[in-house]
């Protein structure tokens, strides 16, 4: 079996995590997006290969798809050009053609299935990827006083210091320092290079490399890019208070995300000012900053 994997539609929706970087290379429990759709297909047996080598038993995958790969074995043994759409109609891969419009037959499936439309739906990913750890691999050093409950993935070189509490499906990347007194929650990833220090809280987010979030912070729900500085005492809120989902501004347009608990999403090289408070929902551009005891109610982008 082959497949393709091929450019999303409007890259653009992604903003700000894709400021700078494609959406393949964004961050999905510490794997390039594009590398973790490439294992899963691996490893069910498929080739990966490039539009020059295809031939008409091809599958072609937008990468802007999650789906179970089982479905994706059923649509490789069709004998005629065909869809693969979910139960909404969309269409989430295809065989036999090399646009998904050329294709005269149509599969639906019933398989565990989205389209990564907008950043948060990284996020979304990022909590089922998690989800799945099968079991903790400690290649770092952890501390006799730090509390573990659920699955960790530690690299090479980390360090979880005292009082340090786990909860959830973590894995943090090489060369981080968590801790001391630090609370890691829910489904969250920390790339390489982090540092997450005193008093912080981070519940169910996704931390990119080489990020500082040192002191007496809150980050919920969230996509923090690379070479960020959460300022001491800044809280990312995650939820509103009547518990209705969060709506992002997109295009001018603003989106219901279907999430009723969803913080920011932050690009690289951000500095945060000291006790920054961020509203939900609320995007924070590539290198942009913020003042001491900055509210922010808007997007910053």
């Amino acid at each position: 079996m082959q497949a393709i994997i091929i450019q999303p539609r409007k890259p653009l929706q992604y903003a700000p995590i894709t400021t700078g970087r494609e959406l393949a290379h964004c961050l999905v429990a510490n794997m390039p997006l594009h590398t973790l759709i490439a294992t899963e297909l691996v490893r069910a047996g498929f080739e990966i290969i490039e539009e020059s080598q295809s031939n008409g038993h091809t599958v072609r995958l937008p990468l802007d798809h999650w789906i179970e790969v089982g479905a994706l074995c059923m649509l490789a043994r069709a004998t005629t050009p065909t869809q693969l759409v979910d139960s909404n109609g969309d269409i989430v891969a295809w065989v036999g053609s090399a646009r998904s419009e050329d294709c005269t037959e149509k599969m639906i499936t019933e398989a565990p299935c989205f389209r990564i439309s907008y950043s948060w739906d990284l996020l979304t990913l990022n909590e089922e990827v998690l989800d799945a750890i099968p079991e903790s691999e400690i290649l770092g050093e952890v501390s006799k006083l730090t509390e573990i409950n659920g699955k960790l993935h530690l690299g090479k070189g980390s360090k979880i210091l005292p009082g340090v509490v786990i909860e959830g499906n973590v894995v943090i990347g090489e060369n981080c320092k968590i801790g001391p007194n630090a609370y890691i929650r829910g489904n969250t990833s920390i790339g390489d290079n982090c540092t997450i220090g005193n008093a912080v809280e981070i519940k169910n987010s996704a931390i990119y490399p080489n990020t500082r979030i040192s002191h007496l912070s809150f980050v919920g729900d969230s996509i923090i890019g690379s070479f960020v500085n959460i300022g001491a005492g800044t809280i990312i809120s995650n939820y509103r208070h009547d518990a209705r989902n969060h709506r992002s501004m997109i295009d001018g347009k603003l989106i219901d995300t279907g999430r009723d608990k969803f913080g920011s999403i932050i690009g690289d090289g951000v500095s945060t000012g000291i006790n920054t408070s961020v509203y939900p929902g609320r995007k924070i551009g590539k290198g942009r900053t913020t003042r001491p005891g900055a509210i922010v109610d808007k997007d910053l982008m």
